[in-house]
């Protein structure tokens, strides 16, 4: 494949997935213009890319404080954002090791923004682009202008793990992807949990959690 460079990497004596057959000329093309771009713009990115998802709990605090006054059920949901978020973490993290895909900074001679990660922390799916699409797709049902927000903002960090060449395109498709799906299937669950549920936790010992009067 033109413009790309492979080098074998090895990790516990096991050869990694070479991803850069799979779009690695994209790869190298974005991260070479992150390269020319502004410094205050790459700053911009890189510290978004690096602390963005702190923005996702802010969101979920946002969402869990106002459904509080909104009835049981939707607090029900708005505190199943967190735990769907973590559940397709596990996903994605159970993906690394069967893939074992190498970084893309380990497989291509290239310079990138965000330091190396260290062999044997693989790069496919992309956790990052994971955490954030969950987030995103579960708080869709909690309210919808908090969740078309963090929509907007789990594909600016599924972009933003590219631009400083922590990842391989594919890899941020596939972790959104990941994460908006299990989002979806843990929603599913929770709406078809019987409408009795949020009444008797509400009364429970969850009920600080759940209503705000």
């Amino acid at each position: 494949m033109a413009g790309v460079i492979a080098t074998a990497t090895v990790h516990t004596n096991l050869v990694a997935f070479d991803g850069s057959g799979i779009d690695g000329t994209t790869y190298l093309d974005i991260v070479h213009t992150a390269q020319t771009t502004p410094t205050w713009l790459d700053r911009l990115i890189s510290g978004y890319s690096a602390y963005g998802l702190a923005l996702f709990a802010v969101l979920m605090l946002v969402a869990w404080w106002r459904a509080r006054n909104q009835g049981p059920e939707r607090a029900v949901r708005a505190l199943a954002v967190p735990l769907i978020t973590v559940a397709a973490f596990a996903v994605s993290s159970l993906l690394k090791p069967v893939v074992r895909e190498a970084r893309p900074c380990r497989s291509l001679r290239v310079t990138v923004l965000e330091t190396c990660p260290a062999p044997g922390d693989w790069s496919f799916p992309s956790n990052h682009a994971t955490l954030a699409a969950a987030a995103a797709v579960a708080l869709l049902f909690v309210s919808r202008r908090l969740g078309a927000a963090a929509l907007v903002a789990a594909v600016l960090m599924a972009a933003s793990r590219v631009w400083v060449g922590a990842h391989y395109p594919h890899d941020a498709v596939v972790g959104f992807l990941v994460g908006a799906v299990v989002a979806l299937l843990a929603t599913w669950t929770v709406h078809r949990a019987p409408d009795s549920l949020p009444e008797r936790l509400v009364r429970g010992p969850l009920r600080p959690l759940l209503a705000g009067r």
